[in-house]
């Protein structure tokens, strides 16, 4: 009987052990340093396993190019004040995040100033910064 339910435990525990082992890392952003970006919202995806924010900005030439910041997930977000429709196509926003090391034009968005001024937070892995 004992063994039936240490070996019942120990597959229930490798079970639930398996959706936290699966999250990736944030090493390909660099903690280091904040960038600030301000452009239109291209889609705002409201999906897990994180949030995404599509902007479109001018690059340094003037080409509207498009950026994707990646957030926490959905119930993390909620809990933060974002909400589906909180943004939407068209949107002008500033974004405030960690960028990719590989310099692709994205990053951890770690918060973000809305249309109506209102500042909202994002992050996987640290606390918004308040201003």
């Amino acid at each position: 009987m004992k063994v039936q339910v240490l070996t019942f435990a120990a597959l229930a525990f490798s079970l639930s052990a398996g959706p936290s082992l699966a999250h990736h890392s944030f090493a390909m952003f660099d903690p280091d340093k904040t960038i600030t970006q301000t452009g239109v919202v291209k889609e705002f995806e409201w999906t897990n396993p994180h949030v995404w924010l599509h902007i479109v900005a001018p690059d340094n030439s003037g080409k509207q190019v498009e950026w994707s910041f990646e957030m926490q997930a959905v119930a993390q977000a909620t809990s933060g004040g974002w909400r589906p429709d909180i943004v939407k196509p068209g949107d002008k926003v500033s974004v405030e995040f960690h960028p990719l090391r590989d310099g692709s034009r994205g990053g951890e968005l770690i918060a973000a100033t809305l249309p109506d001024g209102k500042r909202l937070g994002s992050s996987a892995t640290r606390p918004a910064p308040s201003k």
